[in-house]
């Protein structure tokens, strides 16, 4: 998001363009282009426009080149103040431009137009519906994006009314109640009313026909926001060094936006950061973006991927028998590489004389994060290849760093067997997150509890050592705490890997995701929770490793999760 806080002569003036602000959104968009961005959206609010004239502007597109697309079209009518963009990183599997960013409420009132976006997942989403219906709203779906929408249009019909009745008692008529209204909505009278309502993990951004300039973060703080302003500027962004490089800051001028927070910028320019919902402690803002999802260049997620690599070195010792002169090092590309590094870093600490090789390739951009079934086992095999004759055959361990492993598809389809093709003495996969063992439901693709290795392999354990009633039984725990209200449910399904080591879980691991065909001993090395807490000591957010999940919503679906398991739905 960026609110320009001069007049459009200031920007064409000092830097010599009348598009200053445009060529900023551009270049933050382009610089938080990380991967699997599958459509893009911009919109924009003129703030001096007559009627007749249009003043809010929203373009979307869809496929890789969607941002240049977006600009392309947009041309000289895409102007304005007050500036939104939004990649749009599917979380459902859902295609198509209807789920692309940003969504637009239109009214003939300047001030109950309403276009938001977000990095969002509200759990609670049914209980809202039904809410609304129980009003005697009538919502056409489900969706939170479109719920939100919704409901924050509602409440701020209803300001923007509440205001109009002030503006009547004063006396005022015509263009003059609509300039007061245009210069008094409260919108954190909005945002309080409105976002009380859902449970979820979110940053919630939006601008008002009017000129209101908004965003919000959940009070967990699992999503990230992160702001910086000057007399010429506000701008806000999902990731830090998108601000620094777009605005050439250093870290240091770049804040967070607290949670529970938002982030208000009226019609006026007046900037504030009212809280909106009472922020909960401790925090539990989310460690997979340290770990996988934020791009690394940012200062301290560097910093922490590489101590994550560097603390598994003892395991990684023990692995390979200390046979650090027949090892060669490598690491599973794209987002892998710091914690390599960190990994690399730590051995020669030890005093190790370390050999590393780019081992793996990934020859093909392409996503099997959220592709289905058959498709994403397809699309696994063919996703990397490796480099011959680094490897002395049957002589020497091959360690290879990834940054997590959630389904397992990747590593059983393709990466095992074409590391099996060097014909190593030993292969070591190395993550540098603990096991994934609970589904995800604020934002990240995890939401069903079967497609994880670890849990399917404590699921054969369990058969395999007589233990099956225990999976009966966690399944009628789960349906008698879906009986209660949310705020007094718990977990159940924790139960289920209380007789099992990580140890064991590691070698059942291995057996489920060992090839037919390939016969080299493998050893999986996963990191500890107590190491992750160590590398990212601000980031308590770790549900998908522990299943302590931060809010009532996220407990109910890990419970629904298991029961649609067990029940095979």
């Amino acid at each position: 998001m960026i609110r320009l806080l001069k007049p459009e002569s200031y920007y064409k003036e000092k830097y010599g363009s009348d598009k200053w602000g445009t060529g900023k959104l551009y270049l933050m968009m382009e610089k938080q282009h990380n991967r699997g961005q599958e459509g893009a959206g911009i919109a924009s609010v003129h703030l001096e426009a007559e009627p007749g004239e249009e003043y809010m502007f929203r373009h979307k597109a869809l496929g890789k080149d969607a941002i240049s697309e977006i600009f392309a079209e947009a041309g000289e009518e895409f102007e304005g103040e007050l500036l939104m963009g939004h990649l749009r990183y599917s979380t459902t599997g859902k295609k198509g431009l209807t789920y692309v960013h940003p969504f637009l409420r239109r009214n003939n009132w300047r001030a109950k137009n309403l276009c938001i976006c977000g990095n969002f997942n509200m759990t609670n989403i049914d209980e809202v519906f039904d809410t609304l219906a129980a009003q005697g709203q009538y919502p056409r779906t489900a969706s939170d994006s479109y719920i939100m929408l919704e409901e924050m249009g509602h409440r701020l019909d209803r300001e923007v009314e509440r205001n109009f009745s002030i503006a009547s008692l004063m006396g005022l008529q015509g263009r003059d109640i609509t300039n007061y209204i245009d210069s008094n909505v409260d919108i954190t009278k909005v945002l309080k009313t409105t976002m009380s309502m859902f449970d979820g993990g979110y940053v919630v951004c939006g601008l008002t026909g009017s000129g209101e300039f908004f965003a919000m973060r959940d009070p967990w703080g699992i999503r990230p926001a992160f702001y910086c302003q000057s007399d010429e500027v506000v701008a806000l962004a999902s990731e830090r060094p998108v601000l620094q490089t777009t605005f050439n800051l250093s870290a240091e001028d770049v804040q967070e936006l607290a949670p529970g927070s938002a982030l208000i910028v009226r019609r006026n320019g007046t900037i504030s950061f009212p809280s909106i919902l009472p922020a909960r402690s401790p925090s539990k803002a989310c460690s997979f973006e340290r770990i996988y999802f934020s791009r690394g260049n940012d200062c301290d997620i560097y910093r922490e991927r590489k101590q994550l690599g560097e603390q598994l070195v003892p395991a990684i010792e023990a692995a390979v028998d200390g046979d650090i002169a027949h090892t060669v090092f490598s690491y599973i590309p794209n987002t892998a590489e710091v914690a390599y590094y960190g990994m690399l870093q730590g051995l020669m600490r030890q005093g190790h004389d370390v050999r590393f090789e780019k081992i793996a390739w990934k020859d093909i951009k392409m996503r099997t994060f959220i592709a289905e079934g058959e498709e994403r086992r397809d699309l696994a095999a063919h996703v990397y290849d490796i480099t011959y004759g680094v490897i002395e055959p049957g002589v020497d361990n091959l360690v290879i760093i990834d940054d997590s492993i959630v389904r397992g598809t990747t590593l059983r389809e393709s990466i095992i067997k074409i590391l099996d093709r060097l014909h190593p003495k030993k292969i070591v996969i190395v993550s540098s997150a603990p096991q994934i063992r609970y589904p995800d439901f604020y934002g990240i693709d995890m939401p069903r509890q079967e497609e994880f290795i670890a849990f399917r392999a404590c699921i054969a354990l369990l058969e395999e050592t007589d233990r099956k009633d225990l999976l009966k039984e966690v399944y009628e725990q789960c349906k008698a705490e879906l009986l209660k209200p949310a705020l007094e449910q718990t977990l159940p399904v924790k139960r289920l890997y209380e007789p099992f080591s990580e140890e064991e879980l590691n070698r059942k691991m291995v057996e489920m995701l060992r090839p037919e065909d390939v016969h080299t001993p493998i050893e999986m090395v996963f990191q500890t929770i107590d190491g992750l807490h160590r590398a990212c000591p601000d980031h308590h957010g770790d549900w998908y490793f522990t299943g302590d999940y931060p809010t009532p919503g996220g407990i109910r679906l890990a419970n629904t999760a298991l029961v649609q398991y067990f029940e095979n739905r």
